[in-house]
């Protein structure tokens, strides 16, 4: 839906908002990096549990990316790679 707004001596222009970044993909490659950052610090479990937020996020935030309005497909897609990384370093981190 767009606005017109008429300035006077101008022709009619539509007011269109720019794109909006999905706060899921943000919340996503957050999880994803603290995923590593305390797996390596010999929290293992919470490390694990963060790279399934990371996954689940960047899933529910490559959703709401497929809307033109909402940016940030890329960084979704990237979030859950980084998670299925991050779960394979903390169950290698909790062995070793």
């Amino acid at each position: 839906m767009s606005r017109l707004y008429n300035n006077p001596g101008d022709a009619a222009h539509p007011a269109v908002s720019g794109q909006v970044r999905s706060t899921a993909s943000v919340i996503a490659i957050v999880c994803a990096f603290g995923s590593f950052y305390l797996a390596s610090r010999q929290h293992q479990l919470f490390g694990f549990i963060l790279a399934l937020v990371a996954i689940g996020a960047g899933l529910i935030g490559g959703l709401r990316a497929l809307s033109p309005k909402v940016s940030g497909g890329i960084l979704s897609i990237i979030a859950v790679a980084l998670g299925a990384i991050a779960i394979v370093y903390s169950l290698l981190a909790l062995v070793f």
